[in-house]
């Protein structure tokens, strides 16, 4: 399952606790990284999610994006957007 999660707009605190609990069951977790910038380190998402952060830049989101997708159908990955994913 590929889980696209809204951050908000502040800090790690903002994410909702539906979106930390489906991180917690990812086995990959990226943080897209050039429409929107995040005020915080990605360590300190790492810290509370216990897990690796893979920074997504605009070329793997435009270019990898098959890296990202792959295993999907078998197993949980995070793509985390800063705000709204839809926004």
């Amino acid at each position: 399952m590929l889980y696209l999660i809204g951050l908000g707009l502040g800090d790690e605190s903002d994410i909702t606790l539906r979106g930390l609990n489906a991180i917690k069951s990812c086995s990959r977790i990226y943080l897209e990284s050039y429409t929107s910038i995040l005020g915080i380190p990605a360590s300190r998402l790492e810290e509370l999610y216990g897990k690796e952060v893979i920074v997504a830049d605009r070329e793997m989101v435009e270019q990898g994006a098959e890296e990202i997708l792959r295993g999907a159908e078998r197993e949980d990955v995070a793509f985390l957007v800063v705000g709204d994913v839809f926004g």
